[in-house]
């Protein structure tokens, strides 16, 4: 018991706020960061085009550092903290400067876009700014919670910069400018939710934060004009709860529907005598799975127990779609692009084959002009035991008018002469051992050689 009690006090003491936060600084501080003027909004521009570099190119690293660069939070915090107060002003001041934010960064990514030269084949870095999940909403609001904290804590550090990087506002403005730019409405418009889910819930994490903290609230000259603000407070607080709310709740059931229509179709891959190859998952109103099989095509009682498989994975009967032995419009581009691909591989094979085929056929050539050296020296030396050694070298013989003979030069080095019929015939035998039709025989005394056969 005296542990636990221990336990709560030192979690209590660990965790608590009070005199860590200078509440009023922060106010100052927020208010100061709102407006969008002069420098800021050069440097706004400058970082949008880098952030849009970083997308073009899918490079993580230069995206990471546009969002360093960029002062776009302190619009989104100023209204969340306008809430938080009670301050109209104060909130319609920083929707009028966040407007003027999303608008610079619109205009500077997708002029950027329009004469960026460079087409990606597959934009990842873009395309991943236009599905938000609830993983989106997590980043935003803790990260919303984080950057009002490190506002209002008297020492500052380097929290901020993590929570730039974190909750991601510029890169959703740069794939809407590159929407814009490309005209793809769906670029365009899943940006710019993402972007709006991100700035909801770091606007409500502000508000929450304001009032935990107990940011002081603005005071009113009269009731009339205190009670009509804390209307509209509560009109725009309701507006942005709600969509908040239902955003989450919708990303949790599709990011629920998603998980289970992955474990369903890789736990029932090879189902009767058919296989899912491939599969589709689409989100929203109208949710559905589409499966794509091969082999044999499902008889009705077969889809019908498919069906009941996949309800036990939380997929209802008329969310589940099957086609056999078809292919979808994405899957038609990549066949044609595989059998593409094979078709150049079997050409650039049945090229390097006949390359083969002639480099083998002037080996073959050349190895049937190969001179047996040693067993033509054994049977000379066989008919004519004189010749000690035997030079033979093929060659060629160009005349003074470029006349060119190619032939046999052969050099019999004996121990005594040849006569001249032994010699007429040794040079007729030559020729016919070799296969040549011009061969020329010369003889040298043995004494002049080194007794060795010069191939």
């Amino acid at each position: 018991m005296k542990f636990t009690e221990w336990l709560r006090e030192y979690m209590t003491e660990t965790g608590n706020l009070s005199g860590q936060v200078d509440v009023d600084k922060a106010a100052e501080s927020i208010r100061s960061n709102i407006y969008f003027r002069g420098p800021n909004v050069w440097i706004l521009a400058f970082s949008i085009i880098i952030a849009s570099v970083g997308l073009n190119v899918n490079s993580t690293a230069v995206i990471i550092g546009a969002m360093l660069i960029s002062p776009v939070m302190g619009p989104i915090i100023g209204m969340g903290l306008g809430l938080g107060v009670n301050d109209t002003k104060l909130l319609a001041d920083s929707l009028r400067n966040l407007l003027i934010m999303v608008v610079i960064s619109l205009i500077a990514s997708s002029l950027f876009f329009l004469i960026s030269p460079l087409n990606l084949a597959n934009p990842t870095e873009l395309e991943a700014r236009t599905s938000p999940s609830i993983y989106d909403v997590l980043i935003a609001l803790f990260g919303g919670f984080a950057g009002i904290l490190e506002q209002a804590r008297k020492e500052k550090g380097t929290v901020m910069s993590g929570v730039a990087i974190a909750t991601a506002l510029m890169p959703p403005l740069c794939t809407a400018g590159f929407g814009l730019a490309k005209w793809n409405l769906h670029f365009f418009f899943g940006a710019m939710y993402l972007f709006t889910i991100n700035a909801i819930f770091i606007m409500f994490a502000t508000y929450v934060a304001c009032k935990y903290l107990h940011f002081h609230q603005k005071s009113f000259s009269d009731e009339r004009t205190a009670l009509r603000t804390k209307r509209i407070i509560t009109i725009v607080v309701i507006l942005v709860t709600v969509p908040s709310i239902w955003s989450a709740f919708v990303m949790i059931r599709d990011n629920n529907f998603t998980t289970n229509a992955r474990n369903f179709v890789s736990e029932n891959r090879m189902y009767a005598k058919s296989y899912i190859y491939d599969y589709k998952i689409d989100k929203g109103r109208k949710r559905a799975v589409t499966l794509f099989l091969s082999g044999e095509a499902l008889g009705e009682e077969e889809k019908l127990a498919l069906m009941e498989v996949a309800g036990k994975y939380g997929i209802k009967a008329n969310e589940l779609k099957i086609k056999d032995n078809a292919y979808s419009t994405e899957d038609s581009e990549s066949k044609m692009l595989v059998e593409g691909i094979y078709e150049r591989m079997d050409r650039q094979l049945a090229s390097k084959e006949n390359e083969i085929l002639s480099l083998q056929a002037t080996l073959d050539s050349l190895n049937g002009r190969r001179i047996p050296y040693e067993q033509i020296t054994a049977e000379t030396v066989a008919q004519y035991p004189s010749v000690r050694s035997l030079h033979l070298s093929r060659g060629a013989t160009v005349s003074a008018d470029s006349t060119r003979t190619d032939g046999v030069l052969a050099i019999a080095y004996c121990s005594s002469d040849l006569g001249a019929q032994d010699k007429a015939r040794l040079e007729n035998w030559l020729r016919v051992r070799i296969g040549t039709p011009v061969l020329t025989l010369m003889t040298a005394r043995a004494t002049d050689s080194k007794r060795t056969v010069n191939q």
